[in-house]
């Protein structure tokens, strides 16, 4: 029941290919974590780890362009 009581967020992490990867947890860590539940081990390998940027959930929608 802890993730009720943990805010979690949104972010953009950007990859090598010039596209972004949404993820979604308390910390960036924690949402490449959850990432890599989802994601072979080559599509985890274009994601730049120490480059991200929190979004707000509302502003999606102008990032979905970016998105690969």
């Amino acid at each position: 029941m802890s993730s009720f009581t943990t805010p979690h967020y949104m972010y953009l992490f950007e990859m090598t290919n010039g596209k972004k990867k949404l993820a979604y947890g308390a910390s960036p860590e924690d949402a490449l974590d959850i990432l890599s539940m989802r994601l072979t081990e080559e599509e985890m390998a274009l994601i730049i780890r120490d480059r991200y940027q929190r979004i707000p959930q509302r502003e999606m929608m102008k990032h979905l362009d970016n998105l690969g």
